[in-house]
């Protein structure tokens, strides 16, 4: 199916948008055959539709567009970060009141991780805000086990290289030190699979509690376990970059 007219949203960042998925799950619901648009079936992710363009997953018109919301939710230890888990695990989203649980986490934090996990109804904002051109910051409050260099934690300023993955530049520094572990404040831009762990791990530390403590303009504050924030659409108009 071809679309001669430049303008509108490209379809699969319009179904990311309504809130059903993310835009590569949108692309691949497309790639299914499970997207038509007026009656037919699309055949591109890329293909421009107008703002009251008739979209059907598996014959199911799209959900009324909502306007984007943020939410600010405090991850305790012992949840995975996904919808669901097939060895059965517990998730966020078994944690979180019923009205949140379709909503989508930007950034991830593993099951054994904690703190500052933002959720979104907007799958474009969630892919968006997770790029690292988008340049905010990812801080953490990290326990490790052992005695820390200084010197060590400087290294990690100029980027390493860990079994040919390259990590960008992050700034460590020491919290303090009690006995044999010590608190460590670490701020990166990227937020790769288990990167903080692994770059203690590659200077020699290991890590016995990890918490995310701010993502970009929103800090988990005085959130308790569990705790979930709406964040006012006004601040989400001041603070979020637009697409």
């Amino acid at each position: 199916m071809n679309d001669d007219t430049p303008k509108g949203e490209r379809i699969a960042k319009v179904i990311a948008r309504a809130g059903v998925a993310s835009r590569r799950e949108a692309e691949r619901w497309i790639e299914a055959g499970r997207v038509t648009l007026d009656g037919q079936k699309v055949d591109s992710p890329a293909l421009n539709v107008s703002i009251d363009a008739d979209i059907r997953i598996d014959g199911t018109p799209l959900p009324a567009r909502e306007a984007p919301r943020l939410w600010r939710y405090h991850k305790p230890r012992g949840r995975l970060t996904t919808h669901d888990d097939p060895e059965g695990r517990p998730t966020v989203f078994g944690d979180l009141p019923p009205e949140l649980r379709n909503t989508k986490p930007i950034g991830r934090l593993d099951m054994n991780s904690e703190g500052l996990l933002l959720l979104t109804n907007d799958g474009e904002l969630a892919r968006r805000l997770e790029l690292p051109s988008t340049g905010w910051l990812r801080q953490y409050r990290v326990r490790v086990h052992g005695r820390i260099d200084a010197n060590s934690l400087k290294r990690l300023a100029d980027g390493v290289t860990i079994e040919g993955v390259h990590f960008r530049p992050a700034q460590a520094e020491l919290e303090r030190q009690v006995g044999a572990n010590a608190w460590v404040n670490i701020t990166l831009r990227e937020g790769k699979n288990r990167e903080v762990r692994r770059l203690m791990e590659h200077l020699g530390y290991t890590v016995t509690r990890l918490i995310r403590t701010s993502y970009g303009p929103f800090q988990l504050g005085k959130l308790t376990r569990s705790e979930v924030y709406e964040i006012p659409a006004r601040v989400i108009r001041d603070q979020v970059p637009r697409g």
